[in-house]
């Protein structure tokens, strides 16, 4: 975070000198960073910001004993985790019933959500062979909402053209059927649950880390200075002169 700061910081300076690129040595650059203070109660939030919206409890639990944040409810991100667990596995009516003993008014409220989970319901009976069944599905429980809606029924006839194709590879909506969907619709049911529960829906540091990204890249544009390559090892790299 110090490192970002120090990025946007220098970039307003040299933005306001010349247009030559300025040459930052790594005694310079540190001195700069360090003369950044971030308080660690909010390095600690950030670090649990990212457990909790990620849904990783033993972590989360150890890093509040260890650090000695704010008391999480651990509970509510097991059942959380649970639903996304569920959809991606395949087993969509389980979700939908454990999404609805959490707060039924997630589902009530959000009809785009629940189309997108019915949806998925019918895409797992698809795979699975279940025809007739799913006729029936899509007939009685998503036909209605297309109705009411353009752009469900659009989704509805795109999954619906599955049950055109023996082989669903040469079928327009074939991806339907990846994993990526099964991912996609966990992700949204996961948003929505921790939205409802007054969490962000995204964690923040991976925003941060964008940021970071994208100021380093307006930086070098008018610099020469240490930056970091490597993310997940945070190592200073030397400029090249």
């Amino acid at each position: 975070m110090s490192l970002f700061w120090t990025v946007i910081r220098q970039l307003a300076e040299i933005e306001a000198m010349t247009a030559s690129k300025k040459v930052i040595t790594r005694e310079e650059w540190e001195k700069k960073l360090n003369d950044v203070k971030i308080r660690k109660e909010d390095m600690n939030k950030l670090v649990m910001n990212f457990f909790v919206t990620e849904g990783f409890v033993e972590a989360a639990e150890k890093f509040r004993k260890e650090s000695g944040t704010e008391h999480i409810d651990l509970a509510t991100i097991t059942e959380r985790m649970a639903v996304k667990k569920a959809v991606q596995s395949g087993n969509v009516e389980d979700a939908i019933e454990k999404v609805n003993d959490l707060n039924p008014e997630i589902l009530d409220t959000n009809p785009q959500l629940f189309f997108h989970l019915q949806q998925q319901r019918l895409i797992e009976l698809i795979r699975n062979g279940k025809i007739d069944e799913a006729l029936e599905f899509a007939q009685e429980e998503l036909a209605p909402r297309g109705e009411e809606n353009q752009s469900f029924l659009e989704d509805l006839e795109r999954t619906v053209a599955l049950l055109a194709f023996e082989d669903v590879s040469n079928c327009p909506a074939g991806e339907l059927l990846d994993i990526s969907q099964r991912l996609k619709a966990a992700s949204e049911v996961n948003a929505a649950i921790l939205t409802s529960q007054s969490h962000e829906k995204d964690p923040k540091l991976p925003s941060l880390l964008k940021m970071l990204i994208w100021a380093q890249n307006r930086l070098d544009e008018k610099a020469s200075y240490p930056h970091i390559k490597d993310l997940s090892s945070a190592k200073l790299e030397d400029p090249a002169i």
